[in-house]
């Protein structure tokens, strides 16, 4: 007997826009930017977005489909108490998102080391599941490395590093030659604009200290 569909709960990492009160256009002109600097990792890409810190009103309508325009996916709006703006959110076709309690989790079964020995060419992706990642070359732009853990790279990162991919706040990234297009821990991330002129092109760390992204000169 064939199976029917199911629905099933299940826990996803979904990118998340915190409004302040400059104002919609600014906003949108802010997601326009970061989807054109990194198409690969922002178009189309869900988004939730939160109004906890906005105190004015929100034409749901206009922010839906200026999140459309910029490329992205509108899911849902967090941080949205207020019954009336609940009903306007659900109007504009917006899903009302409460933060859930964060479960705890049994730890997974850390796996052995990945270890890539040739070029992260670009155009390729390599994801280290339930471990770390050591790269003994370089990254190329438009590659992305991706682990559970800690990523290591011995070369030039000019591509994208996403440790911590599901939700480890103490992973690292360990870098040689920090040229990156983008960076990323437990889902917090950085473009290469906001990598700091005095780390770019040397050996670093990035750690997330109070859920920011942290870069240290490694010394050794």
């Amino acid at each position: 007997m064939a199976k029917t569909a199911e629905l099933k709960g299940g826990s996803y990492t979904l990118s998340s826009l915190h409004l302040a009160d400059s104002g919609l256009d600014q906003a949108i002109s802010f997601l326009k930017d970061k989807v054109e600097q990194a198409p690969a990792f922002f178009a189309h890409a869900p988004l939730v977005i939160d109004i906890s810190k906005t105190s004015q009103e929100l034409d749901f309508g206009q922010l839906r489909q200026g999140i459309l325009d910029a490329g992205m996916i509108p899911v849902g709006i967090s941080g949205c108490k207020p019954s009336h703006l609940q009903a306007q959110a659900k109007s504009a076709g917006f899903a009302i998102m409460n933060a859930a309690r964060q479960a705890k989790a049994s730890s997974p079964v850390m796996e052995p080391t990945k270890v890539i020995r040739s070029p992260v060419r670009s155009g390729q992706q390599i994801y280290a599941k339930n471990c770390d990642l050591v790269v003994l070359n370089h990254v190329s732009a438009g590659a992305e490395i991706i682990a559970d853990g800690c990523i290591h790279i011995y070369g030039c990162l000019r591509g994208r590093a996403i440790a911590g991919a599901s939700g480890e706040t103490n992973a690292q990234i360990f870098c040689h030659n920090l040229q990156s297009e983008l960076i990323s821990i437990a889902g917090n991330y950085w473009l290469s604009d906001k990598i700091q002129e005095s780390h770019w092109g040397s050996s670093v760390v990035i750690s997330l200290i109070d859920n920011n992204l942290n870069i240290a000169h490694l010394a050794v």
